[in-house]
């Protein structure tokens, strides 16, 4: 949360912090798995089709690797934050995408969660304000809390 901290007014402390849910590591976790049954197959089979086969598990794990820094990267780029004063949403390393919403100029914000998001305690949410709104943040962790901490609870 180091772009939140470093733009906190005077008088302004962080409500809550929003995060990424783990769920953003899934198509990372199946690609491993595929790849490794991959793998696991061609340990049966004829010595020259095994080596190919073995060729094509091993480019499913590297696949796999580059999903994980991916979404690895995206979480840690991603800063949502609840002050006292304002909604604070941080996207990017090198170019910046912000958008900061006044707590006074909030009317709604809609949670969406499926019943694995339930299960598994990850939604959507979209805070809607006169005038604006904030996009709509998908995967996010413990979207029920941070409903509450935006509405003041």
């Amino acid at each position: 949360m180091a772009y939140v901290n470093s733009i906190l007014q005077p008088g302004e402390s962080i409500r809550a912090i929003g995060k990424l849910h783990w769920i953003v590591f899934t198509r990372a976790f199946a690609l491993l798995v595929v790849g490794l049954v991959v793998l696991i197959y061609a340990g049966g089979l004829p010595q020259q089709a095994s080596r190919l086969v073995q060729l094509v598990g091993w480019g499913i794990i590297a696949l796999a690797a580059l999903a994980f820094l991916q979404a690895w990267f995206v979480r840690w780029i991603t800063e949502f934050a609840i002050t006292t004063h304002r909604l604070i949403y941080k996207r990017g390393f090198l170019s910046r995408y912000t958008v900061e919403m006044n707590m006074d100029k909030v009317e709604t914000v809609n949670v969406d969660q499926s019943l694995l998001g339930r299960l598994l305690d990850y939604g959507s949410i979209r805070v809607l304000g006169t005038g604006q709104g904030i996009e709509k943040l998908e995967g996010m962790a413990s979207p029920i809390e941070l409903r509450n901490a935006i509405n003041g609870r």
